[in-house]
């Protein structure tokens, strides 16, 4: 019985990352950052993919890229600047940046 109730705790787990990943997803596509990056290829900016892995272990890496994101910003990645977002919500640029941040 344990197993059975482990199981779908797990599963329940599963298919609520899955939908945070796929609302996170509409949320970059609303906002237009998919214009410029992607998760797992190099656009015009880094790809999700190495974002997270550049801030790893960062513990200041989620406040540093909100205000990243908000204010826009160079030279980290290569030349091409990064424009400004501050019509995104404070919260869905939070959201956007753990989403970003989890990627794997």
């Amino acid at each position: 019985m344990k197993a059975i109730l482990s199981s779908l705790a797990v599963a329940g787990l599963l298919t609520v990352g899955a939908a945070h990943a796929a609302d996170a997803t509409a949320l970059a596509q609303k906002s237009n950052c998919l214009s410029c990056h992607a998760v797992d290829k190099k656009l015009v900016g880094p790809s999700y993919k190495e974002v997270a892995a550049k801030y790893k272990g960062d513990k200041g890496a989620e406040a540093k890229l909100i205000e990243k994101v908000k204010k826009g910003g160079s030279g980290v990645w290569g030349a091409i600047p990064m424009p400004p977002n501050a019509g995104v919500s404070d919260a869905d640029v939070k959201t956007l940046v753990q989403w970003v941040l989890a990627t794997k």
